[in-house]
């Protein structure tokens, strides 16, 4: 696949959150995909007795104006994913690498 290859928002999600299915099974968990288009959590991850809701974001690339580097960002928790403690994991889709973003308390 070309990592350059343009898709439409709907489908570069989709294939984030099976980058994340993945990425997350060989991290050891048991992964549960949300089948419907709306809720609180793309999926649901088992692991060590633990249960997380996992919302999977794609990251936009910025660009820091002050020191020239690529950072990247996603958007937020809504209030009711802070409040069920919904963990949001972000997919570069350039790089195709995922990481758990660290929530402020």
């Amino acid at each position: 696949m070309n990592r350059n290859t343009k898709h439409c928002d709907s489908r570069k999600g989709d294939m984030a959150e099976f980058y994340a299915v993945t990425w997350l099974w060989d991290n050891g968990y048991e992964v549960f995909k949300n089948c419907g288009c709306t809720g609180l959590a793309d999926l649901i991850a088992l692991k060590d007795g633990s249960t997380v809701l996992i919302d999977v974001k794609t990251a936009q690339p910025q660009l820091h104006k002050e020191i020239g580097n690529n950072l990247t960002k996603c958007t937020g928790r809504n209030p009711e994913q802070v409040k069920q403690g919904v963990q949001l994991l972000m997919f570069n889709a350039q790089t195709r690498k995922l990481k758990f973003v660290k929530h402020r308390k």
